[in-house]
């Protein structure tokens, strides 16, 4: 019978408050027979027994054992005994203990059956062990007693505090919440027995974050408890709470952690324009009372859609409780200004939506609203979510360039108009207060052919070379306004000049016709059908008349009939023809347009008399076609054409070396010397621009100063000359026509000699001091001329008097 040996050690068990002497259950059931207990399941030995007919009595008394955890002291803990029936106590029994920590945790006495815990022990690692218990003979080493297995749990002492797993925590929880809303629930766990005791009875408590917030002590539910907290005046919270068991009760042991825990944001605060003023299109300047108006300019050159200034209504919500909508609600400037909402800084900017004009209006005053576009209905009480505030706008006056009026023009004009008809009047203003005076030219790069020119006062706009629809149907130039005192300020316009048709190409082939009659050919057949051309383009459309020219309009041979659609036929009027008579015919053909006047050009259908077959098909149209091809192989017609060729292309090179030729201009210096042209660089604006004066400059301001820009040596004096010509010297339109003509004939004629030039003398003639310097009036030979005078001239004809008037001791002229 195995027995617990827990009696002996209840002292010691006793000590430390708990008893752990138990009776364990019967591991086996006995069944009562003649006065003796039987085991319902017999061991091993049950068989000797058996064999001697003897019956022993056996009485199991355990099944468990209970050990206290976190054992301090320095002797192995007793944790009980083993005992067997058939143990005698002298030594002849040995007990061996196997199972979970058999040898490691536990350890057995195998004579006396003490069992002990050789390592501290802990319930939250592991609550309870399984051995297995046998009692050996220690001689033999045969069973005494069939093995059995037995638990040693481990009791449990309040060792461990509450723990929150899951902290930190992070909440957050509207402003103005009412008292009692919800925020997080904690959660504090204890690894303790829950069944034993209240080592895991938690009970929450608030350590930080009073008044503010509160716990449920038995859930650890965190709600708000006090009312209307403003995230505006403290948005963040850290409240801590303690989680204790024991149910609290003084000597439990107890945990903490930290709620971390924001106010988030709601629409509980309108927008206020704040208290500044904006002196410029971006700065800010903060002011000491609250803001009546916004200060704000422009120059008047702005262009649409560009900046004026920023306007800012400040809320103290953030997210999209803070966004807001600006709009223009007053104001005399609505039309010409508008508002936008910048969504990244939540400003207002002001851009111009017209053109501005300082003389017309030089201020405008706009009334801005700032509003909240995301409200909340029980904030409402709390509005209005809206402000407004006043922006003053100057308009600065800047030097404008010169304005167009119309700002396009539109010009038709026939392509026969005469060169120095004038097409349209271009007129452009400054629209400053000064008023200044215009000078008008044509951007060259807009008309490249040089077709049109503008007078540079009067801005009219005349043709400068002939127009020809044909060649260039459309012209797009664009003239420049140039204000006199200020050359920088420019403006231009655009002109669309449409050249309209005029009847000035006469009709054509379509073109080369060469056609064929057979010998057998009959009176009447169709042998060609001709169609025209004409480059015009009639509004009325084209229609074409043909007939046989004068010269053949009796043609025994051939005739014509009109379609009346554009195209003819060409019939033959007999029949028989031989080609050893005539084998080829030249038709001349009238072609007449519908045009205004008429115009009408000969074209010539050239017909070949071919011998044919029966079915009408070409045989042959020329009586040596049979031999050509027998006498001459393709390489040999190859050889041919190439030298005439070749020949072709020698003879157009000589012809061209010889009008390209020019003889030599020769200079006799001795008879011609005040002839040659000379140039001083001391002389007055007239002399010192003989070299290279461009008619250009009449025509175009800009380009006379860009050929200035490119010669060195030149001074800019064109525009110096303009102010000794009289203002009210104007050139007759006649005149100035004819130097039109002269100047389009002399650029046209590539073989005119460079030698002509237009030049501007103004200190030649009468009331100079040098009088006339033209040669008309000079004698007859250099010996009869002296130049002494020239040294009484001053300065200014200093070198030409040391060219002419100077000589050396040996009488050479210098």
């Amino acid at each position: 019978m195995w027995t617990s040996g827990r009696m002996r050690n209840a002292k010691n068990l006793l000590g430390l408050g708990v008893s752990l002497y138990l009776w364990g259950l019967m591991d086996l059931t006995t069944t009562v027979l003649s006065g003796s207990a039987r085991p319902l399941t017999e061991g091993p030995e049950d068989n000797l027994s058996d064999k001697l007919h003897q019956r022993m009595k056996r009485s199991w008394v355990w099944n468990q054992f209970f050990v206290l955890e976190e054992y301090t002291g320095t002797d192995p803990l007793y944790v009980g005994k083993l005992h067997s029936d058939m143990d005698r106590g002298d030594g002849s029994i040995k007990y061996i203990l196997s199972g979970e920590g058999a040898g490691i945790v536990f350890t057995i006495d195998d004579t006396t059956g003490d069992i002990h815990a050789i390592q501290r022990l802990d319930r939250e690692e592991r609550s309870q062990y399984t051995l297995r218990a046998q009692a050996l003979d220690r001689r033999t080493g045969r069973p005494m007693e069939p093995e059995s297995e037995f638990i040693i749990k481990i009791q449990d002492i309040n060792d461990n505090e509450p723990k929150f797993l899951d902290g930190p925590y992070v909440a957050s929880v509207p402003e103005m919440s009412p008292v009692g809303t919800s925020v997080i629930q904690v959660t504090a766990t204890d690894a303790d027995d829950p069944t034993y005791g209240n080592s895991a009875r938690v009970v929450y408590s608030i350590l930080q974050g009073q008044p503010y917030f509160s716990v449920d002590s038995r859930t650890g539910l965190i709600r708000t408890a006090l009312m209307n907290m403003d995230r505006e005046a403290k948005e963040y919270y850290e409240v801590i709470i303690q989680a204790k068991d024991m149910g609290g009760q003084l000597g439990g042991l107890a945990g903490t952690t930290t709620v971390n825990i924001t106010l988030s944001d709601v629409n509980d605060n309108p927008p206020r324009f704040p208290q500044s003023l904006l002196l410029s299109k971006l700065v800010m300047h903060q002011m000491c009372s609250r803001q009546e108006h916004y200060q704000m300019s422009v120059l008047e050159s702005a262009p649409v859609s560009s900046t004026v200034g920023r306007v800012v209504a400040k809320d103290l919500d953030e997210g999209i409780n803070a966004e807001m909508k600006y709009s223009l609600v007053d104001g005399d400037g609505l039309d010409v200004f508008d508002i936008n909402t910048d969504p990244n800084y939540q400003v207002g900017i002001i851009t111009v939506r017209k053109p501005l004009s300082f003389e017309s209006k030089k201020s405008y005053t706009l009334k801005v609203e700032g509003a909240n576009p995301h409200l909340e209905m029980r904030f409402l009480n709390l509005g209005p979510f809206r402000d407004t505030t006043t922006v003053h706008i100057s308009v600065e006056d800047v030097d404008e360039p010169p304005v167009f009026e119309p700002s396009f023009y539109f010009v038709e004009v026939p392509e026969d108009v005469e060169i120095g008809t004038t097409i349209q009047i271009i007129s452009a203003k400054d629209p400053d207060v000064t008023n200044n005076s215009i000078r008008y030219s044509i951007d060259r790069s807009s008309d490249p052919g040089r077709f049109f020119y503008v007078d540079i006062t009067s801005g009219a706009l005349m043709t400068a070379r002939p127009l020809d629809r044909e060649d260039v149907s459309w012209h797009n130039i664009t003239v420049l306004a140039m204000e006199l005192n200020n050359p920088s300020q420019v403006g231009s316009v655009s002109v669309t000049v449409k050249v309209l048709d005029v009847n000035d190409n006469a009709p054509e082939f379509a073109r080369f016709y060469e056609s064929f009659v057979c010998e057998n050919a009959k009176a009447g057949q169709l042998i060609q059908t001709v169609s025209a051309i004409d480059r015009d383009d009639p509004q009325d459309g084209q229609h074409f008349y043909y007939s046989l020219a004068p010269e053949a309009a009796n043609n025994p041979n051939f005739t014509l009939r009109d379609n009346q659609d554009n195209t003819a036929w060409i019939l033959t009027r007999r029949s028989g023809f031989r080609q050893h008579e005539q084998n080829t015919f030249y038709l001349p053909i009238l072609i007449s347009d519908n045009g205004r006047p008429v115009l009408s050009s000969t074209g010539t259908l050239t017909v070949h008399v071919c011998s044919c077959d029966d079915d009408g098909m070409v045989m042959s149209c020329n009586a040596e076609a049979y031999v050509l091809p027998v006498s001459l192989s393709r390489g040999a017609l190859i050889a041919i054409l190439a030298c005439i060729f070749v020949l072709l292309v020698l003879v157009l090179l000589i012809l061209s070396m010889r009008r390209q030729r020019k003889q030599p201009y020769i200079i006799d210096e001795e008879e011609n010397i005040h002839e040659n042209i000379v140039r001083y660089d001391d002389e007055g604006g007239g002399e010192e621009d003989t070299e290279a004066f461009d008619i250009a400059a009449m025509w175009n301001p800009r380009e006379a100063q860009l050929v200035l820009k490119n010669r060195q040596d030149m001074l800019p004096e064109i525009e110096s000359l303009s102010r000794y010509v009289p203002q009210a010297c104007v050139m007759d339109n006649n005149v100035h026509n004819y130097v039109l003509a002269k100047l389009y004939e002399a650029d046209m004629d590539l073989w005119a000699p460079p030698f002509d030039s237009l030049q501007t003398y103004m200190f030649e003639g009468n009331g100079s001091v040098a009088e006339s310097l033209s040669s008309l009036q000079s004698v007859t030979t250099d010996s009869d001329q002296s130049y002494d005078y020239l040294t009484d001239w001053g300065p200014r004809f200093k070198k030409l008097a040391e060219m002419y008037g100077a000589t050396d001791s040996s009488g050479a002229l210098w």
